[in-house]
């Protein structure tokens, strides 16, 4: 089953939604799923309903609300890719991660699921990482998060584990990126990368030219192994 849930902010003065994706049977525990730069789209429901059939609770927040709610682009149409940056640079990441956190707290509040992860995408990926640090997320997972070099100074202060996908040909990651990336986390106790050799960004989208078949089974394989671990 899936529906469309309100979700008030931490301050409680206004409310977001978020696209649910329920289990059969009581779900083992929740997983957040971050969207792309182009919104809670096809590709990012599909993700949570791929999750509620591993019997998770996912939970799809519109974090984009404040600049318009309900934002669907697809990246395979030019005009629609760039409004998407468009949407990016007007987007407050430090203020999303505070609508992150109030989904944390509705899902453990008022859905009842006390275990709670998350698992993002591209600007997601990078959200993900900011999660990991500061809220209590159980466990987090980024694909091809932008930028995660200038979010080390905050690794300190994860506590949970974490995992990111990182494809070594990332048009939007370059290779002196991933390095500065591997030099920060690889010896972090909570933090594992796995590389993808030759791929792109957005190779584990749902739909898509960007998908690559097989290291999206890959990366998803692990991840599921990883909440299969860290949410029990």
């Amino acid at each position: 089953m899936t529906e469309t849930v309100s979700i008030p902010t931490l301050e409680g003065d206004a409310s977001f939604s978020a696209y649910v994706a329920h289990p059969h049977g009581s779900p083992k525990a929740a997983i957040i799923v971050i969207q792309e730069i182009f919104g809670v789209n096809p590709g990012i429901r599909q993700k949570c309903d791929n999750l509620a059939a591993e019997g998770y609770l996912a939970v799809a927040p519109d974090l984009f609300w404040r600049i318009k709610p309900g934002i669907q682009l697809n990246p395979d149409i030019e005009p629609e890719f760039q409004q998407a940056l468009e949407f990016m640079g007007q987007f407050d990441q430090d203020i999303g991660i505070r609508d992150i956190e109030a989904t944390i707290h509705h899902i453990r509040r008022e859905l009842g699921v006390a275990k709670v992860g998350c698992v993002g995408y591209c600007l997601g990926g990078r959200l993900a990482f900011m999660t990991a640090a500061r809220t209590d997320i159980d466990a987090s997972v980024g694909y091809y998060g932008v930028g995660i070099d200038g979010l080390l100074g905050e690794k300190h202060a994860i506590a949970h584990p974490v995992v990111l996908h990182i494809p070594t040909e990332d048009g939007f990651v370059d290779k002196d990126t991933q390095a500065t990336m591997h030099a920060g986390l690889d010896d972090h106790p909570k933090v594992t990368l796995f590389d993808y050799e030759g791929l792109d960004h957005g190779f584990a989208t749902e739909v898509g030219k960007r998908r690559d078949e097989d290291a999206a089974q890959l990366a998803d394989s692990r991840t599921s192994a990883f909440f299969a671990e860290n949410l029990s």
